[in-house]
């Protein structure tokens, strides 16, 4: 058996650094060498099994990230914009290979980030979404968006996200991008009443439109509009488990990297080859 992928995790209170502890716990591939948590939070210094409710994750939660990196081959961030950026500058510099969750990350920073990786000739991963069907929906409104001129993204998640548009959508108007064509082409002049009630316009006139409201978690629809039809791509996400399988996929795939990718989809389809999904190896805990 190979050696387990050492991991450090960064965002261990948030709900996807709770899913990931579980991963890590349950697969014998990985081993948590490190938490890191928010400085001054109460629960820096336990251990990661308190917070994890994993019994296997004995590792102390730390607010400082030095201290664990050069223990790691991945940092797995679930943090915020800023603090991630920090964070993969010092892992790439350090040879540890981040896979970043955040979403709000500027193109400015993947952008750096993509350099540094390229001069350390190391493999990163930024994921907007760990969801193989969410990854499915965007790929099928890139098809879509060869035939179709006219198109809106509709992105709800719950009260607490802070960023908006959501990194999927985003992603996904990435994607329509990369059809070559231009979107909504104005017809009339319209007058918004209420500013912004038309949504945000991307450079390639795709409108994307951000719900935050109470009992949702994570849905996207990508609303085709043509003569006499429309063509809806949804999908929910309804608990954290759907972000399993991505999770395993992205830990794995990174230490097969040199450059940065972006997207699972770069991933599955990489070099024109699928990848299976690896599924977790017990760690009979």
């Amino acid at each position: 058996m190979s050696k387990p992928i050492r991991v450090v995790l960064a965002g261990i209170n948030g709900r996807m650094g709770r899913l990931s502890c579980r991963i890590v716990a349950e697969d014998a591939d990985f081993e948590l060498v490190g938490a890191i948590g928010r400085s001054g939070s109460a629960y820096i210094g336990k251990a990661a099994a308190e917070i994890s409710q994993c019994a296997s994750l004995r590792v102390p939660v730390t607010d400082n990230l030095d201290e664990v990196l050069d223990k790691a081959d991945v940092l797995l961030d679930f943090t915020v914009a800023d603090a991630c950026l920090a964070h993969a500058r010092k892992a790439i510099a350090r040879g540890v290979r981040p896979v970043i969750g955040t979403s709000g990350l500027s193109e400015l920073g993947v952008g750096e980030l993509g350099e540094l990786a390229l001069a350390q000739k190391i493999g990163a991963l930024v994921v907007p979404n760990f969801s193989l069907g969410a990854v499915l929906m965007m790929e099928f409104a890139n098809q879509a968006g060869n035939f179709f001129e006219n198109v809106e993204i509709v992105e709800m998640h719950h009260t607490r996200k802070l960023d908006a548009p959501s990194g999927t959508a985003m992603h996904t108007v990435k994607k329509l991008a990369a059809t070559g064509n231009r979107f909504n082409r104005q017809e009339v002049e319209e007058h918004e009443i209420l500013t912004g009630a038309r949504g945000a316009a991307a450079q390639n006139g795709v409108r994307v439109h951000s719900l935050r409201l109470p009992g949702l978690i994570s849905h996207q629809e990508v609303i085709f509009g043509g003569p006499g039809e429309l063509l809806t791509i949804r999908h929910d996400s309804f608990n954290t488990d759907c972000f399993v399988s991505g999770i395993r996929l992205a830990l794995n795939a990174v230490m097969n990297l040199s450059t940065l990718e972006v997207g699972l989809d770069k991933i599955l389809r990489l070099n024109g080859q699928a990848i299976s999904v690896p599924q977790p190896a017990k760690s009979g805990n």
